[in-house]
């Protein structure tokens, strides 16, 4: 495989900004319109075909990849946000799309906005310390999984912020694969992470998610997320300086 430690993606943002929700409300657009569009594509809703199982019952396999479609509130505005093929999809899908339903509430969509452009993704060009790109969470980043949030709760401090540092860099790396990039031995992503903890309601637990932001060496399209529950709207991300 050709090495790559930088592409160009496609990325396409839907805005509804006559419709105001709650942040919380991301998983509900979700549903609606995985639901709406179900027949397109399973990158809407991360469930892949349905298969027979034994004696005729149907088994869900899950697309577990990077999502490919994400759904977000972002400053009460409810926003689509398509990568790669999503980015195509959003775009066929946007005309189509005349009311938005959350709960018993539906909502007529009198504007939306769309945007569609080819961004960077990658390792960042150079290695010094003017290349390092500082991004901000503007929705909570829920770092861990079960497993990894036993030896968290009993590290020190210092070593909490050393596995934070370590699972951002492995979910750095994660979308460099969804998108082909592979770095050499000798290029490493740089990570310089400041976060605070918090606590969220997903799916009715209450799970330790992360505010604040990271400075790295990666260049990363404004608006996705990272971390779990990206197709949720977790870890949205907006970058804070220019960067190289």
């Amino acid at each position: 495989m050709p090495h790559r430690a930088q592409t160009l993606i496609p990325i396409t943002t839907v805005t509804f900004p006559e419709i105001a929700l709650r942040t919380r409300d991301a998983h509900k657009l979700r549903g609606y319109f995985g639901e709406l569009f179900r027949e397109h594509s399973p990158l809407l809703h991360n469930h892949l075909e349905s298969e027979a199982g034994a004696e005729g019952a149907t088994a869900v396999k899950f697309r577990y990849a990077y999502p490919l479609v994400q759904y977000k509130v972002l400053d009460r505005v409810p926003t689509l946000v398509g990568l790669g093929e999503g980015a195509t999809l959003l775009t066929q899908l946007f005309l189509q799309i005349r009311e938005v339903q959350i709960e018993n509430d539906t909502f007529p969509v009198l504007s939306k906005h769309i945007r569609h452009e080819r961004v960077p993704i990658g390792l960042a060009r150079g290695d010094g310390p003017l290349d390092l790109i500082e991004y901000r969470f503007e929705t909570l980043w829920m770092a861990l999984n079960q497993a990894n949030y036993r030896d968290y709760r009993s590290y020190s401090e210092q070593e909490q912020q050393a596995q934070l540092k370590r699972v951002l860099t492995s979910q750095l790396l994660a979308l460099f694969r969804e998108f082909g990039l592979w770095l050499e031995p000798h290029e490493r992503i740089m990570v310089r992470l400041s976060v605070e903890e918090r606590s969220t309601q997903f799916k009715n637990q209450t799970m330790v998610a992360f505010t604040g932001g990271f400075l790295t060496n990666v260049v990363l399209p404004d608006g996705i997320g990272l971390g779990k529950a990206v197709s949720r709207g977790f870890g949205t991300l907006t970058r804070m300086n220019n960067g190289k």
